[in-house]
């Protein structure tokens, strides 16, 4: 059997969809990945045996309005792209991870009438998904949804097995330590506000910082102003020794990233990006919150508000309580959709 994975642009839909992907091969059966050739999309797929398509597609929501004009005219053409590739590959389904380039490979299914799967990584659904839930075999959510679909069945986020093995080892150093990150892009609130606020702490930390690309001279000048133990980097490349490090993780709340850090037994100070697509981040964060493994800081809310959150974190010693759980949603995601996708092919 023959599976078509399709995911692009950002990590949060690339990892997963490779991880479905890596558990179908284990399966005995073909993957094809489908994106835009991204760097980061090629850089993920080094490691694997997939073979690769790319189509030429451009975003639509928070584009401008000519850009959607030049996503909406790349559709047909990436519809009859797709068909070409299915049937010359011999393509039994797909499975989508969002973004806009699941719609035209989407539709190209569905004129083909092969199953359609689709994985939601937020707690929003995404407009491509949202579309495609509506002609979905499965559809498949890591949290709990704002609204009712058919065919869901809530499965958590696909982590990398990077973030899964690792072995507990908590140094009692009388130090807090604390993983910063903003992305891979870096986050500006995240970088000013942080050492900021941190300063006005008696508690010993020790904190590692990923700033971005261009930012690591500003954020480290900041550090060394008010006297903090930091080690500022532009990219981590093996996020999850960091997280493995930390005592906890403040954050944006990109689904991937919270779903890795309560798998590893850490929690989070989440920092919702406000500008995210239909306030998604904040979405995430309230699951992470309702299991008791993160406290939310919303920007609105201020400087006082960021530190009050970060004194209780420090008093309370939240952050033990935080490695004596663990979200074991996300561990068992990947084999769990590419078992049930297998499973559903077979009987139709």
């Amino acid at each position: 059997m023959k599976i078509l994975v399709s995911a692009a642009k950002t990590g949060g839909h690339i990892f997963p969809a490779i991880a479905v992907g890596n558990e179908i091969t284990r399966l005995g059966h073909e993957v094809v990945f489908m994106g835009t050739g991204e760097p980061i999309e090629v850089d993920a797929l080094k490691t694997s045996k997939f073979k690769h398509f790319v189509l030429v597609m451009e975003g639509f929501r928070g584009k401008n309005f000519f850009s959607k004009i030049k996503s909406l005219m790349l559709i047909p053409k990436s519809i009859f792209s797709t068909i070409r590739t299915v049937r010359k590959e011999r393509i039994d389904a797909m499975v989508g991870f969002g973004g806009f380039i699941t719609v035209p490979i989407g539709l190209a299914f569905f004129l083909l009438r092969k199953p359609i799967f689709i994985h939601e990584q937020n707690s929003i659904l995404g407009s491509a998904n949202k579309l495609l839930s509506k002609v979905a075999t499965i559809n498949f959510t890591a949290f709990p949804l704002n609204i009712s679909i058919k065919n869901n069945i809530i499965c958590g986020n696909p982590i990398r097995e990077s973030f899964k093995s690792f072995s507990e080892e908590i140094e009692n150093d009388g130090c807090i330590k604390i993983y910063i990150t903003g992305g891979s892009q870096g986050a500006e609130y995240i970088n000013t506000e942080l050492p900021k606020s941190l300063k006005k702490f008696k508690h010993q930390v020790l904190i590692k910082h990923q700033c971005g690309k261009d930012k690591k001279d500003l954020v480290n000048d900041l550090y060394k102003k008010f006297k903090i133990n930091a080690e500022v980097m532009e990219f981590y490349n093996s996020p999850e020794s960091q997280i493995k490090w930390s005592d906890f993780v403040i954050s944006r709340s990109g689904a991937l990233t919270i779903s890795e850090v309560t798998s590893m037994s850490r929690g989070l100070l989440m920092i919702p990006l406000p500008s995210s697509i239909d306030n998604h981040q904040f979405y995430n964060a309230k699951h992470i919150e309702k299991i008791n493994m993160g406290f939310i800081h919303e920007q609105k809310d201020g400087f006082e508000d960021l530190s009050s959150k970060l004194e209780e974190i420090f008093n309370q010693k939240t952050y033990n309580k935080w490695k004596n759980s663990q979200n074991t949603d996300h561990l068992l995601s990947a084999a769990n959709i590419a078992n049930q996708v297998i499973e559903k092919i077979e009987v139709t």
